[in-house]
């Protein structure tokens, strides 16, 4: 079997189980408020995390659609964001600011495109050896020391 033809078998199984999921979520929805009951947060929360899959698999699918471009540019998209939401959580002071505009718009938009050249041996080292060498020192010349060590740790 082809990759092309394994890759819609993979959708054809998601989305049968999806469809699955989606009836037992509103039978169970169903079945609760039939009884007189107001919206039960359990139901409530596994119908939202079925929306929620129907979600990821129609976007995976959409760029599916635009071939191996739309997939890295979709994971690209992905990182960004999830990069973004670990960086609201860490704590950061103002000599760290330079350091994430080049981790956020310059090295995760070349690390994708090492993967989109097919550059393996590049990518694979090129976060863990020469970005994880470059950020402290991008942020240690802003001469901001304080808790320098943990800082640089967690960006």
């Amino acid at each position: 079997m082809s990759a092309n033809q394994q890759t819609w078998w993979l959708f054809g199984g998601v989305f049968a189980l999806l469809i699955f999921a989606s009836a037992v979520g509103w039978l169970l929805q169903l079945r609760y408020v039939a009884r007189g009951h107001p919206d039960h947060p359990g139901i409530a929360n596994l119908n939202a995390r079925i929306k929620a899959w129907w979600v990821i698999v129609g976007l995976i699918g959409f760029a599916f659609l635009f071939g191996r471009t739309g997939v890295i540019v979709l994971f690209g998209l992905v990182s960004f964001f999830a990069l973004r939401e670990f960086i609201t959580l860490t704590p950061t002071r103002r000599g760290d600011h330079v350091a994430l505009a080049v981790a956020f718009f310059l090295v995760l938009p070349e690390q994708y495109v090492l993967v989109a050249m097919g550059w393996y041996g590049m990518f694979s080292i090129f976060i863990p050896v020469y970005v994880f060498l470059l950020l402290p020192i991008i942020a240690a010349l802003f001469s901001d020391t304080a808790h320098f060590l943990e800082r640089g740790a967690k960006i």
